[in-house]
């Protein structure tokens, strides 16, 4: 695959040759959205090996592999400390609260997220402030921010939505200026780059998820905290296991937040291995953006100049999703919605006041949004067919 002059991926003839035979048998293959087989299995006889050990050692919980853990994904993440949690949303929360949210204070947050964002900021006692987004990246729009920052707001909480990271460099300047935390919510951007810098190293901390789907993702529930605050890393390790500093020294209200040994002993395995899985989600984004230009009314996803996402999800755009994921249901390829109703818009944040019409570009996103299936291990044979079959679906009008 070749590149153009604006950047976007040219389709090789070997590659449109691929396409068109894909076409001729778009009914032959099955493709699952999400298939977690190719990433076990190198692994699974070690990682058997090595649970079979923990078992006899009995350390599950505050065992050694938590703490190898944290040292190496702190080192991939380019930051001094990792704490893990049990959750991405237990490190959300705890993030906020060891960076000194205090009740009723602000955290502006994008419109479009997955709503442990929102949960994250009201169950630390603050207020989520929903920001517009930007069609440049999906991700917070900092002149939105800027605008809806008043005395009471503690932090900006940028989304890295879908794989690809905000534009830190000015959310950084507005959080300088006006002196408010940064806290990222890297949940789906383990590994994704932007102007130089990682995924976890552009704020005052950050919090990924290890939900077994994601980019690295555990045999849970996981997650962790990163940061380069000594304190704010020794507040976190508190909060996570009871407001302990030492054993049975209480020194503020805390949670049952801890990474399991045995989830720890999966990460470390997953964790070498991460790399090459998000080059292998870049190759089956690139074939995708190739082969589905200018397909019907789609939109592909943007990538934002010195952005390299990984991919965690491919999300097109297309008037009526419902109806081109029935047509590829129908045809063995599943797909999935993220996130068809914003968070301002459902019930459970329907108390924040805001109606239908309040951020338009993040209700249109929720509105068109469709993720078409993309993991390691998804093959030449199962692109092709997604390929070929969202294309006969608009041939077919």
């Amino acid at each position: 695959y070749g590149t153009e002059g604006g950047g976007r991926p040219r389709l090789t003839a070997r590659a449109n040759a691929r396409m068109q035979q894909a076409h001729r048998s778009e009914t032959l293959v099955r493709v699952p959205f999400l298939d977690l087989r190719p990433v076990h299995e190198p692994l699974k006889a070690q990682i058997l090996l090595e649970t079979a050990d923990l078992i006899d050692d009995g350390s599950f919980i505050n065992g050694a592999d938590v703490g190898r853990f944290e040292r190496s994904f702190a080192d991939f993440c380019g930051v001094r400390h990792c704490v893990g949690t049990a959750s991405g949303l237990d490190a959300l929360r705890i993030a906020l609260l060891a960076a000194g949210l205090e009740p009723g204070e602000e955290v502006l947050v994008p419109a479009q997220t997955f709503v442990a964002t929102f949960e994250a900021v009201t169950q630390a006692c603050g207020t989520p402030v929903p920001v517009e987004i930007s069609e440049i990246d999906y991700c917070i729009d900092p002149a939105a921010a800027e605008a809806a920052v008043t005395e009471r707001t503690h932090a900006v909480m940028p989304v890295h939505l879908f794989g690809q990271l905000a534009d830190m460099r000015a959310l950084g300047r507005l959080a300088a200026g006006r002196d408010l935390d940064v806290i990222e919510d890297a949940c789906q951007a383990h590994g994704a780059t932007r102007d130089g810098v990682r995924a976890g190293a552009g704020g005052r901390a950050a919090a990924f998820s290890f939900y077994p789907g994601k980019n690295l993702g555990a045999m849970g529930d996981a997650g962790a905290l990163v940061t380069n605050d000594d304190e704010l890393a020794s507040s976190s390790r508190a909060l996570r296991e009871h407001g302990q500093r030492a054993k049975y020294q209480h020194d503020m209200e805390g949670y049952t937040a801890r990474l399991d040994t045995f989830q720890a002993l999966v990460l470390r395995h997953k964790l070498s291995l991460l790399d090459e899985w998000n080059g292998e989600r870049r190759r089956a984004a690139a074939i995708y953006g190739e082969a589905l230009e200018g397909v019907g009314d789609l939109r592909l996803p943007p990538v934002a100049p010195e952005s390299e996402p990984v991919w965690h999800l491919y999300v097109v755009r297309t008037a009526e999703p419902e109806a081109l994921a029935a047509f590829l249901a129908e045809r063995g390829i599943s797909t999935a919605r993220h996130y068809p109703e914003p968070p301002h818009l459902t019930r459970a944040y329907a108390r924040l006041g805001y109606g239908p019409g309040a951020f338009p570009l993040a209700e249109a996103l929720a509105r068109e949004a469709l993720s078409l299936p993309i993991y390691p291990g998804i093959t030449d044979e199962q692109l092709e067919a997604v390929v070929a079959a969202v294309t006969s679906y608009f041939n077919h009008g």
